[in-house]
């Protein structure tokens, strides 16, 4: 499977999501390739039953356990944890609850906006709220990210003016 098919996975299933990370940026325009999808979901009941049904069909593993360790994905697996980094048949997954430097889904969710992708409507983390999300994360790669993310927002707000 693609990236690609795995958003589209997860809008089909009816998970509320917002399309974070490495893909956002992509999506925003960013040169840099990734090899996962990152997710900030809404913790609704319904919603952790219809993404616990998904990741359970894609086989879902933690991708820092040793294969073969007890595992079960439901629905009291992702109330319990703020962040899984997931391996699936379907691809890499990070699922989070929280995203540091912008917060919970509902804040995912009002930093976003809608973007087509490949025939389907998603939200996508904004790049001012990518910003942040980089800067609170600290990592070194992430000092890349958010030089590109300054300049494609620079070359929009050029272009609007």
């Amino acid at each position: 499977m693609s990236l690609t098919s795995m958003v589209i996975g997860l809008e089909e299933a009816g998970v509320k999501f917002v399309l974070i990370g490495g893909l956002a940026g992509i999506v925003h325009g960013s040169p840099r390739l990734t090899n996962d999808v990152d997710v900030c979901h809404d913790r609704d009941p319904g919603n952790l039953e219809r993404l616990a049904r998904l990741l359970a069909a894609w086989n879902a593993y933690p991708r820092e356990f040793p294969p073969g360790l007890p595992w079960e994905m439901d629905v009291r697996t992702l109330r319990a944890a703020t962040v899984l980094t997931l391996q699936t048949r379907e691809g890499f997954l990070d699922v989070m609850a929280e995203v540091a430097g912008v917060g919970g889904y509902a804040e995912c969710e009002a930093a976003s906006e809608w973007v087509d992708f490949s025939g389907h409507r998603i939200r996508v983390l904004g790049l001012h709220a990518l910003i942040a999300a980089k800067k609170a994360a600290g990592r070194e790669r992430d000092l890349a990210d958010i030089l590109t993310f300054e300049r494609i927002l620079q070359q929009r707000e050029t272009k609007n003016t």
